[in-house]
């Protein structure tokens, strides 16, 4: 074979199309997907679980092919096992990335994986790591990836505010998944969403049909105000020549 078809899966091979997410807030992290798994334009899975644990307050989001990102997922999680068994400490988040960023760097030519990891450690807190296809390794306040991801580039860039809580975080990577989801055909579902902070690791799911749809009027927005007459907007009219 003289090249390789990054376009066609293997044989049998399921895509998790996808759409994932993770943002960094003061004291932990907020990571997303939606749960649509697809064979080509077929649904194989609709309520797939799409963020993985790999330690006690890590986890990852998977996409690409779902047979690449399981393999990865596990053995990164069995060598976290054997690192705080021998280094009697729990692992740290940048330690977990360049785990991953490794083995899909050293197996570029072999695996169809992005992999986005988040989680809480003592020695920096909070932190998200980017590990897009080919292996690269980047760490960001918030991090996007899948095929969804390039419908809300724009709409992140506009919306993330450093500083915001834990409830404002939630509510950006909720947005966020639905407006990528009712972009992208291969993203959907409901969408799983996970808090890891210092002292807990919380759950949360949004069914299908409670996502929100703020693109489409009033719900996120607020109620059309009525135009007030009269008032000074500032802006000059630009004469036009006759």
């Amino acid at each position: 074979m003289d090249h390789i078809d990054w376009a066609r899966l293997k044989t049998g091979e399921v895509n998790l199309g996808t759409s994932i997410m993770a943002v960094q807030f003061d004291g932990g992290v907020v990571i997303g997907a939606d749960s649509r798994t697809t064979t080509g334009s077929y649904i194989a899975n609709r309520v797939t679980d799409k963020l993985t644990h790999v330690h006690d307050r890590i986890y990852c989001c998977r996409s690409g092919s779902a047979a690449d990102t399981q393999a990865v997922a596990d053995i990164v999680h069995y060598g976290l096992q054997m690192y705080s068994q021998t280094a009697g400490e729990a692992p740290s988040v940048a330690h977990a990335a360049s785990l991953f960023q490794k083995l899909c760097y050293e197996n570029k030519d072999a695996l169809s994986a992005g992999i986005i990891v988040a989680g809480w450690d003592k020695q920096v807190g909070p932190s998200v790591y980017n590990i897009p296809l080919g292996g690269g390794l980047f760490r960001q306040p918030w991090a996007i990836g899948g095929s969804g991801s390039t419908y809300v580039y724009g709409y992140c860039d506009a919306t993330y505010r450093e500083g915001w809580g834990r409830d404002e975080t939630i509510n950006f990577v909720k947005n966020t998944l639905a407006l990528a989801m009712s972009r992208d055909g291969s993203s959907g579902g409901v969408i799983r969403m996970c808090v890891i902070t210092e002292d807990k690791v919380e759950r949360l799911f949004i069914p299908g049909d409670e996502l929100p749809k703020f693109w489409e009027g009033h719900e996120v927005l607020g109620e059309p105000t009525q135009k007030k007459q009269g008032v000074d907007t500032g802006i000059v009219p630009m004469a036009v020549e006759a």
